[in-house]
């Protein structure tokens, strides 16, 4: 028997845009206000496990072909390499450094480092939950 689920799939899209939407908001804000990497990542993915729920798990490996154990890599060596930036000028691990330059399009922009360490532990957040869950949820 073929299920019709038409609304929950409806629903799912729309729910999980809004959830990226903030989840991105979040991520941003994060060095200025609360916020950030972690709470970002696990917004970020909230709304990809809303969607492996809705769908089947195949159905979103195709759509979403991502190997989530070299993104904790690749977020966990961001963050390292952002924390040990500063011990090569003599400052102590995870010193963070910021100025404002005038960007073309955006005007006078604060650039920090915060930012791509927020990065790593976003990648390494959403790796980690959603290798733990899709591990538990493939289970047989």
């Amino acid at each position: 028997m073929k299920t019709n689920n038409v609304m929950l799939h409806t629903v799912t899209k729309i729910a999980a845009f809004i959830i990226l939407t903030f989840s991105v908001f979040l991520f941003f804000a994060g060095h200025n206000n609360p916020g950030g990497g972690f709470i970002g990542g696990l917004m970020t993915a909230s709304a990809l496990l809303l969607l492996y729920v809705s769908y089947d798990i195949k159905s979103i490996r195709k759509a979403i072909p991502f190997n989530y154990v070299h993104i904790i890599a690749a977020g966990l060596l961001i963050a390292i390499v952002t924390g040990i930036v500063g011990m090569f000028i003599g400052d102590p691990f995870l010193t963070q450094y910021f100025d404002y330059f005038d960007l073309p399009i955006l005007g006078e922009t604060e650039l920090t480092t915060a930012l791509p360490f927020d990065l790593g532990i976003y990648m390494v957040v959403v790796g980690i939950a959603l290798v733990i869950i899709l591990t538990i949820g493939e289970d047989t």
